[in-house]
């Protein structure tokens, strides 16, 4: 172990302010505001202190992290945003992984195209970049990105399948210059995590789920018409549905109390659940916390904007947000209501913020510049707001939306892990210029939440997952 001498310029960004007095640190007088607080970082710092990544370090308590700010995004796979980005493990070392496989298990000559997308049908089997055809400022066409569909593209951890399953053909295989992306920059500045996978099979629905409770809803009376079958020999499947043949809601499916879209019929709809969330466990606690989600005050009052996602709502599946409720009132806010807090600086200690459609880069409605432009007006109201000198920010995707990654998931059970997606850590407790190569799933998150205030896990995943933690310089 590597001890380096104190770096005393971190520690005003560590120690909350208290009243009275001034503290002499080496050479430094620290004046109105430090006191006791500041001494024992002080020695904790010194004696703490170690070399990461060859770089020394400032070991500090997790308990000096007061706010978490999770900004959930949608639909990107790592290698489709940060498949370029140097240091971590990308598109450089996805030049050795199999090609792409037809339905007979036969490698595609050239990549097949959907007729009508800007992609030309010559294309080699492998990586494409999206951007010489179609630039980041415009959304690309959707592809299929569902709980079975999903399994059978990575193929038991070949991920080989992607084209053959994916309705949007060679387009999964693409991906976009990275030193193009706004958030690249902060990639770059803080940490860079090239090894969290997603929590389960599929969709934004049921990762959203597994974001708050890290499970899978059950929807046993779920009507016929929403039911999956399944070949009783070989387990393939013969029809997709919303509902596996044992009755868990693995794709999107909409809440009964609202809100969702009108035309949905009421059998369809999704009974309250009654689990625990993490909100419940912070409730525990007296730990404060909000959902913040672009255009929900209009949705919850029935006038939807048209791009607003009510499956990216998972909170208002759970009876204890019923419409009226104070929980209802207290916790699921607009996403405006963020944007006030962080500026005034009265953040809660936990929160997660889902943009609005038209920024969240869902391909099909939303566009990737147009979405990392969004989070960093987020990221920015943080950094420059009271909280953020005890803040960590997690920018993360829900799910990779059908778009191909080389790296093959962990083994996992049932429900998942899927496949990698970016995450960016960024904070005055994170390692600066770093990347974590620590395998982690979204549950990670939620893990990190549990160890900071002594939470119970929710499930066996939870328990069980790394929490993440090496982004940061918190003592362990």
């Amino acid at each position: 172990m590597k001890h380096e001498p104190l770096n005393l310029a971190v520690l005003p960004a560590l120690v909350p302010a208290r009243a009275g007095g001034a503290v002499a640190v080496g050479r430094l007088t620290f004046h109105s505001g430090w006191r006791v607080r500041m001494c024992l970082a002080v020695l904790i710092a010194t004696a703490c202190q170690h070399s990461v990544g060859g770089r020394p370090s400032p070991a500090i308590p997790l308990s000096y992290l007061s706010h978490v700010v999770v900004i959930y995004l949608e639909n990107r796979s790592f290698d489709n945003l940060y498949g370029e980005f140097a240091g971590a493990d990308g598109l450089d070392a996805a030049r050795t992984a199999p090609p792409q496989l037809d339905e007979r298990g036969v490698p595609y000559s050239v990549l097949p195209q959907v007729v009508g997308t800007p992609f030309p049908p010559d294309l080699r089997n492998g990586p494409c970049d999206i951007g010489r055809y179609l630039p980041p400022s415009q959304p690309t066409p959707d592809l299929v990105h569902r709980f079975y569909q999903e399994q059978m593209q990575i193929h038991d951890g070949r991920m080989d399948r992607f084209v053959a399953v994916s309705d949007a053909k060679g387009l999964t295989m693409g991906h976009y210059r990275t030193a193009d992306l706004p958030l690249a920059a902060l990639a770059h500045e803080y940490t860079l995590c090239d090894r969290l996978f997603h929590s389960a099979f599929g969709g934004s629905f049921l990762n959203h789920q597994w974001l708050i409770a890290a499970r899978t809803p059950e929807f046993h009376d779920a009507p016929l018409t929403m039911r999956a079958t399944l070949d009783p020999v070989t387990g393939a499947l013969v029809h997709d549905g919303a509902v596996t043949p044992d009755g868990f809601a693995v794709n999107t499916a909409f809440p009964l109390q609202g809100p969702h879209p009108p035309n949905v019929r009421g059998a369809e709809l999704l009974p309250p659940l009654t689990y625990a969330t993490i909100g419940d466990r912070l409730d525990d606690r007296a730990v404060s916390w909000a959902w913040y989600a672009g255009g929900w005050n209009a949705a919850d009052s029935g006038a939807a904007s048209a791009d607003f996602q009510f499956h990216h709502q998972p909170f208002a599946y759970f009876a204890k947000f019923a419409k009226g409720s104070v929980a209802r009132r207290v916790h699921l806010q607009d996403e405006e209501a963020f944007l006030v807090a962080a500026r005034a600086g009265t953040l809660p200690s936990v929160s997660f913020v889902k943009p609005g459609g038209l920024e969240d880069e869902h391909p099909g409605y939303s566009d990737v510049l147009r979405g990392e432009r969004h989070v960093l007006e987020l990221v920015d109201a943080v950094r420059r707001g009271p909280n953020w000198h005890d803040t960590a920010i997690i920018v993360t995707y829900d799910e990779n939306g059908g778009l191909w990654d080389h790296v093959s998931p962990p083994r996992g059970d049932r429900w998942g892990p899927g496949t990698r997606v970016p995450t960016i850590v960024i904070s005055p407790f994170a390692r600066r210029a770093y990347v974590d190569h620590t395998a982690y799933e979204t549950v990670s998150i939620l893990a990190l939440i549990e160890r900071r205030w002594g939470l119970v896990p929710l499930s066996a995943r939870d328990a069980g997952a790394t929490p993440l933690l090496g982004p940061f310089k918190f003592l362990r």
